[in-house]
């Protein structure tokens, strides 16, 4: 068995990984985005304010694991850290270059759609706009599905509601096929608080009905992130037949993508790129109707997304690429904008914990010697 020390817990003892069937596919019963992460080159100037410097071949690579499962990709968004070290000039390319990769494959992708080419500041609705048109375009070019994704930008300039309405409506129009719109709660933005014109957020998903009740016919669905189970029921059933309600809810997940009898959630979710072949698996026992089973995979990785997702939120990202340089996805842990010093050591060691006790880790041995030689340097025992 492989054993590790580690501080403030002692000799821990490694478990051995899940066991998974081989991937069949994509699930049938829900329609399922793993955000996926980006990887940073080890090499370059990744340091904080500096564009970002990315290692493609193993971002695209990382992207083919998640479809090889049947899982689809949702790419440029908050996940690959959008707004937090990967600048408009990355983003780009990585949209240009994920879907060359998921028409290879025939892999299901969408992407962010935003407005982070503009400056800090305020800008005109105008401006604002035209910005979303440029990342649509973008878009649209490498033949992913559009996300368009809460602007920090349009959250300053607008001065209520109808201002999200008239700019919402006029991108929506343009768009050659139905877009997924996105609602990131502040937690995982503090410049997004207010929202959809108002901090109640219950005048905020008024604001919301009445723009999908508008432009039903092409919106295929809404991501919401605000990490509050009961809103997002109540959200999903009041949205017209045909629209989807994609959890982002990394506290919830299992039971909102389960359903009841009213419905179920599909998904778009940061948790599913460290545990997506858990994800995978669960989701294909749901298709056979064997809700134990279901449960009994995503329940142990309830405690390891609470944790990875605990506050300060918006930093989740760096425990998200430890996790993927412990199962061996990548060769280093250094991300873009020097992200990697988001979270601290206790933080990390309790998720590496958790990451054991959820069966993630796919090699035990390599997974240990990785966290000793993060240790050793982070925290050394003397």
């Amino acid at each position: 068995m492989t054993e590790i020390d580690l501080p403030g817990h002692g000799r821990h003892r490694l478990s051995e990984p899940l066991r998974l069937p081989p991937a069949t596919g994509a699930p049938t019963g829900r329609v399922v985005y793993a955000a996926a992460h980006v990887v940073a080159d080890p090499l370059g100037d990744n340091a904080p304010g500096a564009p970002a410097a990315v290692d493609w071949d193993t971002t695209l690579a990382f992207r083919r694991h998640l479809w090889s499962l049947g899982l689809g990709v949702a790419d440029a968004m908050d996940t690959a850290q959008r707004g937090m070290g990967l600048d408009w000039p990355a983003t780009r390319e990585l949209i240009t270059r994920s879907g060359a990769e998921a028409r290879a494959t025939g892999g299901l992708l969408a992407c962010g759609a935003g407005t982070d080419q503009l400056a800090p500041g305020t800008h005109t609705l105008q401006t604002v706009t035209a910005a979303y048109e440029e990342q649509l375009d973008v878009v649209e070019s490498a033949g992913a599905r559009p996300i368009l994704m809460a602007s920090r930008a349009l959250a300053a300039a607008a001065r209520g509601p109808e201002d999200y309405l008239r700019v919402y409506g006029g991108i929506i129009g343009q768009a050659e096929q139905p877009v997924i719109l996105h609602w990131l709660g502040e937690m995982f933005d503090p410049a997004l608080s207010g929202y959809w014109g108002s901090t109640d957020l219950d005048a905020a998903t008024a604001t919301v009905l009445e723009l999908i009740g508008e432009h039903a016919d092409r919106i295929d669905g809404i991501k919401v992130s605000l990490l509050d189970a009961d809103r997002e029921v109540a959200l999903r059933r009041a949205l017209p037949a045909g629209v989807r309600l994609y959890t982002g809810d990394d506290f919830h997940y299992p039971e909102l993508i389960r359903g009841d009898e009213h419905g179920h959630s599909d998904a778009l979710l940061g948790v599913f790129d460290p545990i997506a072949p858990v994800a995978a698996a669960a989701l294909h026992a749901l298709d056979a109707g064997d809700l134990d089973r279901y449960d009994a995979l995503f329940a142990p990785t309830l405690p390891l997304a609470r944790h990875l997702f605990a506050a300060p939120t918006y930093h989740y990202k760096t425990g998200i690429v430890l996790l993927a340089w412990l199962a061996g996805h990548q060769d280093h842990f250094t991300m873009v904008g020097g992200a990697q010093s988001g979270r601290s050591v206790p933080h990390l060691v309790e998720l590496f914990r958790l990451a054991d006790a959820a069966g993630i880790l796919p090699d035990p041995e390599l997974a240990a010697d990785r966290m000793r030689r993060f240790l050793a340097v982070a925290a050394p025992l003397g």
